[in-house]
């Protein structure tokens, strides 16, 4: 079983401004993947914030995948790239890219996407859209690939040749 948080970066969310609609289809779709969403939490777009929570799920809860949503764009508010890189070890920019390419298929807008991804430790952590759309759209791409992604990082695979 793949351990999975969730991080959502609102500053509107963490005020009960608006509801987090994107927790729900990362749930939906992290079952498809047989993975349990094990911790969850909604901050501010705070920096330091957001960076203390990736490290908290990497390094105290051991969670194997942490997907954030939210932050990615061009607001002066948006920072969780920023954050997400001030916390991993080594970027893996293949699972950004590969979202952006397919979702510049849907949207030219999807060129604006500042997400990122990398690893901490035994952790991979991954920068989604805020919308649910987007979401759906950005983690439908990827799935297929995590399980390896984190057997490899668990050190229960080593060959990503096929």
């Amino acid at each position: 079983m793949i351990k999975v948080g969730i991080l959502t970066a609102s500053d509107k969310g963490s005020l009960g401004q608006r509801t987090d609609e994107s927790k729900g289809v990362i749930e939906g779709l992290i079952k498809e993947m047989k993975g349990e969403v094990v911790h969850y939490i909604l901050v501010p777009d705070e920096r330091e914030v957001i960076s203390d929570h990736l490290k908290e799920m990497a390094d105290t809860h051991h969670i194997d995948l942490v997907l954030t949503t939210g932050g990615t764009g061009f607001s002066p508010r948006d920072i969780t790239p920023e954050a997400t890189l001030d916390v991993i070890e080594r970027q893996v920019p293949g699972i950004p890219e590969a979202m952006r390419q397919e979702s510049l298929k849907i949207t030219p807008r999807a060129m604006l996407s500042r997400a990122v991804a990398g690893i901490r430790g035994k952790t991979l952590i991954i920068n989604l859209p805020g919308s649910p759309k987007g979401v759906r759209e950005c983690l439908s791409v990827i799935l297929p690939v995590l399980p390896h992604a984190i057997e490899i990082l668990k050190g229960k695979a080593g060959e990503c040749a096929r």
